[in-house]
């Protein structure tokens, strides 16, 4: 009999990208099944990776840019191009430009952290003739409200006293007014389409600067001061900017304090909305033309995986996802690891049969990075053997 597994991981944050992911655990696999009809089907979420797993899904390429990082500094970027009939399409991965990865430790301040080079790449993606962009929202080391990025595309975000306002999260309490009137005008005539996580939003409290700020490196104080900047953030770019974009485009109004995205991204969601972008469940977004739930219920067995698993998995994250898709066709799922944090075992209520750490012993951070693809195959070996004696085991226990 031919055992038909499906892989269904998304990456481990700034150590593998989902594709290796998927490679290693198939390496596990085939130690103890080695003619397992595998399936592999690295998946991404928005964060890093997206722009090139797109890209190749779709017969694109990528198109290399340097743009202005989440501290400041110039950094090799990218944005994709996607092939197919219909507008041309671009993809711009926030994680590209203002991803926690490219903040260095020490600099770790979301109060400084700006998505200015997101602007940047939705600029290019514009002069290389786009006219529908997709904003990959996830893995970010910014809480600007995408403040940043409406800088870099033009509008003018100033203090009481007319002065252009720093960038960053921490300056936001001081907003005064938005002026729109330098803004891109191709905007108005581009779909912009943001795939986010529609758990995230911007303000109350469970707003993004109080969920992700401590994350992001912020202090106890420091989020209040973000949490205060991106609920003057919201009033301001209601009344300054949103209903400009909203007579254009004809799409209703939402409220940029508590709409479902809004706080994606450290708040970029929000700043997008601004301006006309339209706030989209990432995975209605993301997994278009995967057939994912067909995958899913031709195996006989799904692993998935993820960095960190905790009581975050269940709101929005990769595992859960493939979990509820495979559960609705009563395909057993397994979850594979990097670290088990409290309210892991919420995931079982979506469909997760049963999870794992890979991680052997305890270890530094680099080492673990380093050796996370071996990890992974030795931890997907274990658990595929443990499975096999279980499956010996069946009968004895029948009778």
């Amino acid at each position: 009999m031919t055992h038909r597994i499906a892989i269904a991981p998304s990456g481990f944050k700034e150590s593998l990208s989902a594709a290796r992911v998927a490679e290693a655990i198939a390496v596990g696999v085939r130690r103890v099944i080695p003619d397992a009809d595998l399936d592999l089907i690295p998946l991404v979420d928005g964060g890093e990776g997206t722009a090139e797993a797109l890209a190749l899904a779709g017969g694109g390429r990528l198109v290399p840019v340097t743009a202005t990082g989440p501290v400041g500094e110039p950094v090799a970027s990218h944005f994709a191009l996607l092939g197919g009939p219909g507008p041309l399409t671009a993809v711009v991965e926030m994680a590209a430009v203002a991803g926690l990865a490219l903040v260095p430790p020490g600099l770790r301040h979301p109060g400084a952290t700006t998505t200015y080079g997101v602007g940047e790449l939705i600029r290019a993606a514009l002069d290389a003739g786009a006219r529908r962009i997709l904003i990959g929202c996830g893995d970010s080391g910014t809480s600007d409200g995408g403040a940043g990025a409406l800088q870099a595309l033009g509008a003018r975000l100033t203090d009481r006293h007319g002065r252009e306002l720093r960038r960053g999260g921490g300056a936001l309490h001081e907003l005064e007014r938005v002026d729109p009137s330098g803004l891109d005008p191709r905007l108005a005539r581009t779909e912009l389409l943001v795939a986010c996580n529609p758990y995230n939003v911007l303000c109350g409290k469970r707003g993004v600067a109080r969920v992700f700020g401590p994350q992001k490196g912020a202090t106890p104080a420091e989020v209040e001061l973000l949490s205060a900047g991106l609920e003057r953030l919201a009033d301001v770019l209601t009344r300054d900017l949103a209903p400009a974009f909203t007579r254009t485009s004809g799409a209703p109004a939402i409220d940029l304090r508590t709409a479902p995205g809004t706080g994606a991204s450290g708040g970029l969601g929000a700043g997008l909305a601004a301006v006309g972008a339209r706030l989209l469940p990432r995975y209605d977004v993301l997994l278009d033309g995967l057939d994912l739930d067909a995958r899913l219920a031709r195996a006989d067995f799904v692993i998935t995986a993820e960095g960190a698993l905790d009581h975050q998995t269940v709101r929005g994250k990769i595992p859960a996802e493939v979990a509820r898709r495979a559960h609705a066709s009563g395909v057993p799922v397994l979850v594979l690891a990097g670290t088990i944090g409290p309210g892991a075992q919420d995931v079982r209520a979506v469909g997760v049969d049963a999870y794992s750490a890979i991680l052997p012993a305890p270890m530094t951070l680099v080492e673990a990075i380093d050796r996370s693809d071996e990890f992974l195959a030795d931890a997907t070996e274990r658990a595929m053997r443990i499975m096999a004696l279980g499956t010996r085991l069946a009968p004895l226990a029948a009778a």
